[in-house]
């Protein structure tokens, strides 16, 4: 059989005993396996089982539990949507490539946003709606919207007046 480069046979090592320079085939040898260490009990562990982490979180190789999770929620548009549940709002989304409707209007009563959608029911028919964040352009209320997030150690909501500094 040929391989096509000069001619030659192709020879695969298998066939020959082993790699070229006298090189065998790797054969391993066992090794014990050290003596488990019996572990204390606790109480609502199970034996075997790695300890719980919250979400957002990691184990360092210590077995010590670092949370990285932000004592505030951040401010997205699901979180904000999260606080407006219950309130009616008009959802304006664009669905591109679409020769039907390219853009398309939803209004409805906010049940539930998570990171990648949104759930809204319309209370006149009582359709309810899962709707892509993908595809939101914005979102309109008749009143005032519940906000809040972090900046520099403080809690800023829609209650909290706005101040200037004079700069």
């Amino acid at each position: 059989m040929s391989n096509g480069y000069w001619n030659k046979p192709a020879v695969s090592p298998a066939s020959t005993g082993g790699f070229p320079g006298g090189y065998g085939f790797y054969q391993p040898t066992p090794t014990p396996l050290p003596t488990p260490v019996p572990t204390p009990f606790v109480a609502g562990a199970s034996a075997g089982m790695p300890p719980q982490v919250p979400s957002g979180s990691f184990v360092t190789p210590a077995g010590g539990n670092v949370v990285t999770v932000p004592a505030t929620e951040e401010s997205y548009v699901e979180n904000i949507l999260r606080l407006n549940r219950g309130k009616m709002g008009t959802f304006y989304m664009t669905y591109e490539n679409n020769r039907e409707w390219n853009a398309k209007v939803f209004r409805g009563i906010i049940e539930a946003a998570g990171r990648d959608h949104i759930i809204i029911s319309d209370p006149s028919t009582g359709m309810r709606y899962l709707l892509l964040t993908l595809n939101l352009d914005y979102v309109t209320f008749d009143g005032p919207i519940n906000y809040e997030y972090t900046f520099n150690g403080q809690t800023i909501t829609n209650t909290v007046p706005m101040t200037t500094n004079g700069r």
